[in-house]
């Protein structure tokens, strides 16, 4: 998501550029209806990634204290790249599922929205 200053002339430094994240590229990822996390979580992860590992190994260790996350049937989460539905194929990486820097990914799982249905 790039910005642009409305000020004539400004020369600022950009500093999050993928070129300075090591190989990594940052994806924004979201559980909707899930506010005990109150924004979507910065992650710097290695575009080669299987998007499976990101399902199997990174979301547990951020979402995983959350009493729904254990109920998730991942057969029936729907997926958003940024704004558009978004099918992931897990046994391919984060880069040939079209993830690139700063994308924003959320996932919404039908039948869990929060604590007691509070959305929390």
């Amino acid at each position: 998501m790039a910005l642009v200053s409305l000020q004539p002339g400004y020369t600022g430094v950009v500093r999050d550029l993928e070129e300075n994240f090591h190989g990594n590229r940052l994806l924004f990822v979201n559980w909707e209806h899930h506010l005990m996390f109150c924004s979507p979580m910065a992650l710097p992860l290695p575009p080669a990634m299987p998007f499976g590992a990101l399902v199997n190994e990174v979301l547990p260790s951020l979402y995983g204290s959350h009493p729904d996350f254990a109920k998730i049937d991942w057969s029936t989460v729907q997926w958003k790249h940024g704004r558009e539905n978004f099918t992931p194929d897990l046994g391919k990486s984060l880069d040939e599922n079209g993830l690139t820097h700063k994308s924003v990914l959320r996932f919404t799982t039908p039948g869990l929205t929060g604590l007691s249905g509070s959305g929390a």
